[in-house]
């Protein structure tokens, strides 16, 4: 059914839940497993406080590390997988990346960091929900 799959991550409990969905999902199908983390490139900082180099080096390095956790997680359920930072806007860096893999599906949390209480979806799984090419799958 799956002959690979792209989860994305940003830290948030939801993205957590995500991933251990994929996970099983990669193992059970036997699957290729892609993770990506994308530092959202539309955060604008005042110039005057934030050195912008050093404020977007931070995001790439959280990025990076929540894509650590992916790793270790995978790697204790003996599954494989292959981890991207990317930067720009959230739910295109997701579906280029879904594409270049040529992922059978891609597993979202339903809501991410940014998301205020009581959303029903935040605004990147709503974004690739309506915008795929591929089977969604999002998890609560």
């Amino acid at each position: 059914m799956y002959d690979s799959i792209l989860v994305a991550t940003d830290g948030s409990e939801a993205a957590a839940t995500a991933v251990e969905h994929a996970i099983a999902l990669a193992d059970r199908f036997d699957a290729s497993l892609y993770g990506i983390a994308v530092v959202d490139e539309r955060t604008a900082y005042d110039t005057g406080i934030v050195d912008p180099d050093e404020a977007r080096r931070h995001l790439e390095e959280r990025a990076a590390a929540r894509l650590e956790t992916l790793e270790s997680t995978a790697t204790a359920a003996e599954v494989t997988v292959e981890t991207a930072v990317r930067a720009g806007v959230p739910h295109e860096e997701i579906l280029e990346y879904a594409a270049e893999r040529d992922a059978s599906a891609i597993v979202l949390g339903s809501r991410g960091r940014s998301s205020f209480k009581g959303a029903l979806l935040g605004s990147t799984v709503d974004r690739v929900v309506r915008t795929a090419d591929r089977p969604v799958l999002v998890v609560g």
